[in-house]
């Protein structure tokens, strides 16, 4: 999980680990959550999957900027 601010909002980015059996490769499911003073704002569903745990919370801080961007 990553965060940081943005615009007075604190956002954040997940990576939730998707590994259906133990022979797949691991795989990544992206989130993100936006936060105000410490309540909920918003919070995406699947954003997508990533085959590294780098690359997903990045996809859900960006989903959360374009959020603020559209709605904040």
């Amino acid at each position: 999980m990553e965060s940081q601010s943005y615009h007075g909002y604190s956002v954040w980015g997940h990576a939730i680990l998707q590994q259906e059996d133990i022979l797949q490769p691991e795989r990544y499911a992206a989130s993100g959550t936006i936060t105000l003073k410490g309540k909920l704002v918003e919070a995406s569903g699947i954003l997508g999957y990533f085959d590294t745990d780098g690359e997903a919370p990045q996809a859900g801080l960006v989903w959360a900027r374009a959020w603020i961007d559209s709605n904040g």
